[in-house]
């Protein structure tokens, strides 16, 4: 009786494994498979390098006064949510 129910626990545990090694392959092939990032970085030039060293949403507070509609470099319409530039645009 005690051989059956190691037998039984020794099948589950390779069960197990071969699940765990299933979800592990399907996610590598889903990230192997996925786009290259496309959204551009913050420019390291002078006009954002004050950015640099200030944390994500202090540097953001500032991203409006440029990139508004009557500012120096407007976004385009259909541009996502403008409150969090950093979000997608990383700092180099």
């Amino acid at each position: 009786m005690n051989t059956e129910g190691n037998s039984k626990k020794r099948k589950n545990i390779i069960i197990y494994n071969i699940i765990f090694v299933l979800v592990c392959g399907g996610l590598f092939l889903f990230l192997w498979n996925a786009p290259e990032e496309t959204t551009k970085h913050m420019p390291s030039d002078e006009d954002h390098s004050r950015f640099i060293k200030m944390n994500k949403k202090e540097a953001e507070k500032f991203c409006e006064e440029c990139h508004s509609p009557e500012g120096v470099a407007p976004l385009p319409e259909e541009h996502p949510p403008k409150y969090r530039c950093l979000f997608c645009h990383k700092r180099i």
